[in-house]
């Protein structure tokens, strides 16, 4: 399980249920106890990285890619907090913060109100946010375990994972992990997928080593040599991916996977990315499971018409999900909106 995370290049996680649900989809006999242990065990983590965004990544990759993704955090802070901060630089608030994470895991609020009795007029939430894209810190179970909800305990990464921190790792790294996962791809696409700039130098630098090929658009596309690249006319069988899935968040063109149409219906306004099913490798609609006692029913909502054999399909694998998300509910049903 932790060697599909890795091959993932890390799941986000914005609520703490979504990642079980995406090794679910992806593979075969998953359980919630696997991920759940692997959280506790300290082999996997959860903390803000690529974007700036939560992602659960094995402790191995969390320590190699903290520092190197550590200006993608700091932008969002000044974009975010620049006027609230203004005067006070991020790694001042850091280095206040440090002593406190060290004596004690503190959640966001915590955290916040300990750093205003060093700056009073400043916002609590400014001062915590910069603290966190400064400092690596890791959320700590319970968080991240499923649904748990609770505010998320902080904790220095290095002190929880006992090692520290790589301070060298290069982009070029990164960019090879990326396209493992997803080529093949553009510089932009990495750039999305990751939230760094420029690197359209890192992809000239790693030419030499990489496969080249070209859209229907003319873009040019780069991957691994020996990346599996099914045929075209390889069967996709339908899948549930979950809320902010990253297959649909770590390319700049994402017509690959869902039609432009239908995109306003996927993305929302608020920052929520639905949970989407694939048909035939591309997102034909999108799911919510609603809970009525005991009874659990999984609404999906086409984006496009479904012929009988692929809701058939979908009703199959649908009732699957159910008893992986529902596992206590004594009836469930499968409904199309």
């Amino acid at each position: 399980m932790v060697k599909a995370i890795e091959a993932l290049a890390g799941l986000q996680t914005q609520a703490p249920n979504p990642p079980y649900v995406g090794l679910w989809t992806r593979l075969e006999g998953f359980e919630r106890g696997a991920l759940q242990a692997a959280l506790i065990k300290r082999r996997v983590v959860r903390l803000a990285l690529m974007r700036a965004t939560l992602h659960l990544v094995s402790a191995r990759d969390a320590l190699a890619w903290r520092t190197l993704l550590t200006p993608v955090l700091e932008r969002g802070v000044q974009a975010s907090r620049g006027k609230a901060l203004a005067g006070l630089t991020q790694a001042e608030v850091a280095a206040t913060a440090r002593p406190l994470l060290a004596a004690a895991p503190l959640n966001g609020a915590q955290l916040g109100l300990a750093l205003q009795r060093s700056w009073p007029d400043r916002p609590a939430d400014a001062l915590a946010q910069a603290a966190r894209a400064q400092l690596a810190l890791a959320q700590l179970p319970p968080a991240g375990l499923w649904d748990e909800h609770r505010s998320a305990p902080l904790g220095l990464l290095d002190d929880w994972l006992k090692r520290p921190l790589a301070t060298d790792t290069p982009a070029d790294a990164l960019v090879l992990r990326y396209l493992a996962a997803f080529g093949p791809a553009s510089p932009r696409d990495a750039m999305v997928w990751s939230g760094l700039t420029g690197l359209g130098a890192v992809f000239e630098r790693l030419r030499p080593r990489l496969k080249t090929f070209r859209d229907e658009q003319g873009r040019e596309l780069f991957d691994l040599p020996r990346a599996p690249r099914p045929a075209a006319q390889t069967p996709a069988p339908i899948r549930f991916l979950p809320e902010w899935d990253n297959l649909l968040l770590s390319h700049d063109d994402r017509s690959r996977v869902l039609a432009p149409a239908h995109k306003a219906r996927v993305f929302t306004n608020n920052g929520i990315i639905r949970a989407t099913m694939l048909a035939d490798g591309f997102v034909a609609a999108h799911w919510r499971i609603e809970r009525d006692g005991a009874s659990a029913t999984l609404c999906i909502s086409p984006l496009r018409t479904l012929d009988r054999a692929e809701r058939d399909e979908a009703r199959g694998e649908g009732l699957r999900l159910l008893g992986f998300v529902a596992p206590d509910a004594t009836r469930s049903t499968v409904r199309f909106a």
